[in-house]
């Protein structure tokens, strides 16, 4: 058993938007991330995606809105929902699960790669 620190393992990892793996639970795989405004492309994935915003705040764009969720909140995505990061997104973001991710055909969007 440990205690992870989820704030001071996402500010150590070397690139945004680059998940580490810091825990498992049966199956599934606890991720930590560190956001840094950049929007990113659609996705869609297999599973359903629960994401925990620990500090910060995550924009996420899916069914034609933008959904805001503040530090400690959770936001579940209902498997096969296409689904984005919109910009201005920072801070610290936990994946429960995390799974397979199938990038989605952009619907008429022009989206920046950071």
């Amino acid at each position: 058993m440990r205690v992870i620190d989820l704030v001071a393992t996402a500010a150590e990892l070397p690139q945004v938007w680059t998940s580490d793996q810091v825990a498992r639970v049966g199956t599934g795989e606890i991720r930590v991330l560190r956001m840094d405004g950049a929007e990113l492309p659609w996705e869609v994935h297999e599973m359903d995606e629960a994401l925990m915003v620990v500090t910060g705040r995550l924009n996420l764009e899916l069914a034609g809105l933008e959904v805001p969720v503040g530090a400690g909140r959770l936001m579940v995505v209902p498997a096969g929902t296409d689904h984005r990061v919109a910009a201005g997104s920072w801070g610290t973001l936990v994946l429960l699960p995390a799974a397979p991710v199938t990038m989605a055909p952009d619907p008429g969007r022009t989206t920046e790669t950071p």
